[in-house]
C-alpha cells in the first residue's frame, strides 16, 4: 500500500522539516508486520512529495499481537495489502512527531495553513463505495478525486481505487484525517480494539470529528461496532446528545430496515429449516454463520444431531456463541454445536464431513473474483450432499420505497444477482461439479419482479 504526501508551498523541500524526514535519505521504521519506507520521488523549490510505502511481511502478522480475528483474517483476505489500519500504524509510528504539529526548525511553518495533496492506492470501497469516501473527506475541506484502482473482479469492476485530497490545511490535519478515516473505509482493525482506542480517536479527531455530519458513522466503524466503545466515545464527544448515542449503537443496519416488514429472515430461516429436514441431513454448515440466528432456529429441531457454524468475524462468533448459550446453562450440550474461525474461500476440512452446507444470504458479501474458490471449496472439496444458497433477488429491490434505484440492500454487498444471473450460476456450478440443483422463492411474489428472496437447492446426483 501506497500513500504519498506532496505541497507547492515555497520554498516545497520545507515539507522535510515538517516530517522530520530529509529528502535526500530513505528512511526505513520497522513495524511488528513489515516495514515503513518514506522517500522522496520530488524534491524541489516549487514542488516536494514525500511517500510512504508499507511492505507487509506475511511472516512477521503471525508474529504480531493482533486481535484474535486478525491472524486468521491476514491469511484469507486482501486487507493487509489494501489501505488500512496497517497503513494508519505506519503513520503513527513512521510520522509520528509530525502527527503532533511540530516542527523545530520550522515552527511558524507547521502552524500554518499550506497548500497540500495526498495520494492513497488501493483503497478499499467495499464498505460504502464512493459516496462514502466523499462523505467523509469533502466535508473536512478536502477536494476528492477517485480513480479505479487496477485490481478488477472478473465482471470488470474495481473493489479499489487510488484516493486523490487536495486542498489547504495544516499537516498536521491532513495526517490525522487518514489515520482515522483509512481503517473506517475498511470497516475493521488489524489489532484488538480496547478503551485505549477511544482515548486514541479522541486525540486524532479532536478539533474536527465533534462537527463532521458523519461523526457517529466515524466512531461506530473506528471502533468496529463495539456497542459500549462507541457509547463512550459519543458521549465524550457530545454529552448533549448521549441519548442519540445510545440509540445509534443499536440501530438495526439498513438490509434489517428493509426487510423487516416483510418478515423476510424469519421466513429465510424456516424456508431453509424446512429444507434441511426433508434433505436427512443430521450434520449441517452454516457457512458465514455471523451471529447465530440460524443455528438458534435449527437447535430447535431435535433431528439435527450436529451443528457447525463458520465466520471470517470473530466479533460474529462471539456474539454467536453468546446467543447460543455455548458453556452455559441451558445452552446444548457438549459437542452438538461447534464455531469455527475460518473462510469460505479456503479449504477447512474441519467441517467437511457435513451431510449439508448452508449459505444464507452469504455470497453476495463476497466480491465476483472470490466466487470460483468458494465453489471448489463448498462443493469441489466438501461435497455435501445438499447445499442450500439464498441470495437477495436484486429486481425486486425497485418495490422497497426507501432504496434509491440502483443501490443495494446493504453496504457492504458487492453485487446482487437477478433471477436469470443467479439461475445461470447455480446452473453452471451444479454442471461443473456433478450436482443437480432446484429453485424456490422465498417471501411473496410479485408478478412483474418475483420474490425478495431467491434459493436454490443443490443435490449429489447428475443434473437432470
Amino acid at each position: 500500500m501506497f500513500l504519498s504526501l506532496a505541497t507547492t508551498h515555497r520554498p516545497a523541500t520545507d515539507l522535510g522539516f515538517l516530517l522530520h524526514k530529509h529528502p535526500s535519505r530513505v528512511h526505513e521504521t520497522e513495524l511488528p508486520f513489515g516495514k515503513a519506507i518514506v522517500f522522496y520521488p520530488e524534491a524541489t523549490e516549487t514542488r516536494c512529495e514525500a511517500a510512504l510505502l508499507l511492505d507487509v511481511d506475511p511472516i512477521g502478522l503471525v508474529r504480531g499481537k493482533g486481535r484474535g480475528e486478525g491472524l486468521l483474517d491476514q491469511y484469507v483476505n486482501d486487507r493487509p495489502y489494501a489501505a488500512s489500519s496497517f497503513l494508519s500504524v505506519a503513520l503513527g509510528r513512521a510520522l509520528r512527531t509530525a502527527m503532533t504539529g511540530t516542527s523545530r526548525e520550522r515552527p511558524e511553518l507547521a502552524d500554518c495553513e499550506i497548500p497540500l495533496e495526498a495520494r492513497v492506492t488501493p483503497l478499499s470501497i467495499r464498505g460504502g463505495g464512493e459516496a462514502l469516501v466523499r462523505s467523509l473527506f469533502e466535508p473536512l475541506g478536502w477536494s476528492v478525486q477517485i480513480e479505479p484502482a487496477p485490481a478488477v473482479s472478473q465482471d470488470g469492476a474495481s473493489s479499489y481505487v487510488s484516493l486523490r485530497l487536495a486542498g489547504t490545511a495544516r499537516l498536521r490535519a491532513l495526517l490525522s484525517h487518514l489515520y482515522v478515516l483509512i481503517p473506517v473505509l475498511d470497516d475493521d482493525k488489524h489489532y484488538w480494539v480496547g478503551e485505549d482506542e477511544v482515548e486514541k480517536l479522541l486525540r486524532r479527531g479532536e478539533g474536527w470529528l465533534e462537527s463532521h455530519p458523519s461523526r457517529d458513522l466515524i466512531v461506530r466503524r473506528y471502533l468496529i461496532h463495539r456497542r459500549a466503545l462507541t457509547r463512550e466515545a459519543l458521549e465524550r464527544l457530545a454529552p448533549e446528545t448521549r441519548e442519540e448515542a445510545l440509540e445509534a449503537t443499536e440501530r438495526p443496519s439498513s438490509e434489517d430496515t428493509l426487510e423487516r416488514p416483510l418478515r423476510l429472515n424469519d421466513q429465510r430461516l424456516s424456508a431453509v429449516a424446512d429444507v434441511l429436514r426433508a434433505s436427512g441431513a443430521r450434520a449441517i454448515a452454516d457457512l458465514g454463520c455471523g451471529e447465530g440466528k440460524l443455528l438458534q432456529h435449527l437447535l430447535r429441531e431435535r433431528w439435527l444431531e450436529r451443528l457447525v457454524g463458520l465466520d471470517a468475524s470473530a466479533r460474529d462468533l462471539e456474539w454467536a456463541a453468546k446467543r447460543l448459550k455455548l458453556d452455559q446453562p441451558g445452552g446444548p450440550p457438549e459437542g452438538r454445536v461447534r464455531l469455527l474461525h475460518s473462510s469460505l474461500t479456503y479449504r477447512d476440512r474441519r467441517w467437511e464431513d457435513v451431510d449439508a452446507a448452508v449459505l444464507v444470504e452469504v455470497i453476495e458479501h463476497l466480491d465476483l473474483d472470490r466466487i470460483p474458490a468458494l465453489e471448489r471449496v463448498v462443493f469441489g472439496a466438501a461435497r455435501p450432499a445438499t447445499v442450500v444458497v439464498t441470495t437477495p433477488n436484486a429486481e425486486y429491490n425497485a418495490l422497497f420505497p426507501n432504496l434509491e434505484g440502483g443501490a443495494f440492500r446493504h453496504p457492504d454487498h458487492r453485487f446482487e444477482w437477478t433471477r436469470v444471473e443467479f439461475r445461470a450460476w447455480a446452473e453452471r456450478v451444479a454442471d461443473a461439479y456433478g450436482y443437480r440443483v432446484a429453485f424456490d422463492h422465498i417471501g411473496e411474489v410479485d408478478a412483474a419482479v418475483g420474490a425478495p428472496t431467491q434459493m436454490a437447492v443443490f443435490s449429489q446426483g447428475a443434473s437432470a
